[in-house]
């Protein structure tokens, strides 16, 4: 080995090691081991670390989120198991920046076309009767980042995740402030720099709106809305505002920059369509898929699907280019709202083929081709910035790579 290829040896090459030794590559592409005395040959004959005031995750795992432009950062999908996303992992997504608010100070004022005006602190938001529930927040403009062959589901469709959320229920807080009968839209305005606003029916607040102050068991993250932020189940995730600091009740929309401007779905022929709340069932595969390489034999397809019209009743998969489909298995709790995540036993007999996943949820409606999108929506010059949920593939070749199948992305 010369002394232009002496190794650089860094701390995360060192603990991705096993048993007490690195394996690192030098400049030539020459692999050496090196000893590590921070990672014991026997774990049985050194007395392992002490307890810590927060838990952290072992060095060996080094699963992160990527950062796009400082205010997008997307859930690894393909590293993730069961249906709960870690809050460290949560997808994010923002207009102006985090705002730091202080508890102590914070206040939700509810006001319009009410009997009271109200303001509610922090502590008398958590004096009311608390409500759980999991569900999916899925950004409407969840498309790929990058739409090539090296795509993963990470960038193909990264900005969705899941949580278990706590809080109050948005309508029992109407019911304290006394809405007026005729009250049908309310405005809800974040405390961002971006003053993030949208219009929402109220049925969705008597429905299953949730104000929402604790995310998988502790306090809402930063990047998800602390110290409090609305949920709404099954809709795209700006309405769910973040950093919550007013409603106000109206007979109408408020027609806000957000709902006008932005997050407007544009159609055929100059048609626009506004007000999409809900997003639409979708899946996707998230094993195998790149930058994973197969060997023949056998494989389990797994993924997720997911709908904001409630429950997903099954997944199709087809592993012929869409020829014929089969019917995944769905693996428990299928909750409404929620991801639900799917598997099939394929062998791959070495062919070149493309596998896909089609979603079909309680209401009948079925994962569309991109084909039937653009019937519905026009040419993809432009509609599909928001809810874009195309069945999508992986074109797995000879040599077993695994590449973003053309076309659905």
């Amino acid at each position: 080995m010369s002394k232009n290829d002496q190794p650089t040896i860094n701390r995360r090459q060192l603990l991705a090691a096993a048993g007490g030794v690195a394996i690192i590559q030098t400049a030539s592409g020459e692999q050496i081991q090196v000893a590590d005395p921070a990672i014991p040959a026997d774990p049985t004959k050194v007395p392992g670390s002490p307890a810590t005031p927060v838990g952290t995750r072992s060095p060996f795992e080094q699963t992160q989120r990527r950062v796009f432009g400082g205010a997008i950062s997307t859930t690894p999908l393909q590293d993730l198991h069961g249906s709960i996303t870690p809050a460290g992992l949560h997808f994010e997504r923002h207009h102006a920046g985090l705002p730091t608010i202080d508890p102590q100070n914070y206040e939700l004022l509810i006001h319009g076309m009410v009997d009271r005006p109200m303001k509610f602190s922090l502590a008398e938001l958590k004096r009311f009767p608390a409500t759980t529930r999991i569900c999916f927040i899925e950004c409407s403009g969840n498309l790929p980042i990058w739409a090539n062959a090296k795509t993963t589901p990470q960038s193909l469709a990264g900005l969705t995740s899941q949580s278990e959320w706590t809080g109050v229920k948005l309508a029992t807080l109407f019911r304290e402030t006394g809405i007026h009968p005729k009250a049908s839209w309310f405005l809800a305005e974040g405390s961002d720099a971006a003053v993030m606003t949208r219009s929402i029916p109220v049925e969705k607040a008597l429905d299953d709106a949730i104000i929402a102050y604790a995310q998988n068991g502790e306090a809402v993250r930063p990047a998800q809305g602390y110290p409090v932020r609305l949920l709404l189940p099954g809709w795209e995730g700006n309405t769910s505002v973040k950093w919550l600091r007013r409603m106000e009740l109206s007979d109408r929309p408020f027609q806000t920059r957000e709902e006008t401007s932005k997050y407007s779905d544009p159609l055929k022929d100059g048609v626009v369509r506004q007000f999409s709340f809900v997003m639409d069932a979708r899946s996707i595969i998230t094993f195998p898929a790149y930058p994973v390489v197969l060997e023949p034999g056998w494989i389990e397809i797994r993924g997720l699907a997911w709908t904001g019209r409630g429950h997903i009743t099954s997944v199709d998969i087809s592993t012929d280019s869409g020829n014929s489909w089969q019917q995944a298995e769905l693996q428990a709790p299928v909750l409404p709202k929620a991801h639900t995540r799917f598997r099939y036993l394929w062998k791959w007999d070495g062919s070149p083929t493309r596998i896909m996943s089609r979603a079909l949820d309680e209401t009948g409606y079925s994962q569309p081709t991109r084909a039937q999108l653009e019937t519905a929506r026009g040419a993809p010059q432009g509609p599909f910035a928001y809810h874009y949920n195309p069945i999508t593939g992986w074109q797995i070749e000879s040599d077993g790579t695994v590449l973003l199948a053309p076309g659905p992305g």
